[in-house]
């Protein structure tokens, strides 16, 4: 069985840095593209940040490039999301999903994404 586990959430003062982790198990993980989602109360689930399954290929949204870094190891099934220079407005819960890699660029949009994990708060706040 497909699994996730997301780790390394928590309260942060604005300016600092928080590694998000997804860890993976019950599947092939590197034949995965990974992404990074965060729900804000009241708002809608957005893309964070996508990765395709050799690591060649990394996507960011534009509110956080320059900021936040994805990465993989695939000989332990897990992804990183280094966040740094965090704002309040980057409050929301993190998640992890993955997709078959089929060969095309990773993609930023929740419906393209089949499998997910249970989220991680983050919250920044002085």
């Amino acid at each position: 069985q497909l699994q996730f586990v997301e780790s390394g959430g928590g309260l942060v003062q604005p300016g600092g840095s928080l590694r998000l982790s997804c860890a993976a198990s019950g599947f092939t993980w590197n034949y995965y593209a990974i992404g990074w989602f965060r729900q804000a109360p009241g708002k809608e689930r957005e893309g964070v940040s996508c990765i395709r399954r050799s690591g060649g290929n990394t996507k960011y949204a534009d509110s956080v490039k320059g900021r936040f870094t994805i990465s993989r190891d695939n000989a332990k099934n897990t992804v990183y999301l280094q966040m740094n220079s965090l704002k309040p407005e980057d409050t929301a819960v993190y998640y992890c999903a993955a997709v078959l890699d089929r060969g095309y660029p990773c993609a930023m949009q929740s419906n393209d994404y089949d499998y997910w994990g249970q989220g991680t708060q983050v919250t920044v706040s002085s």
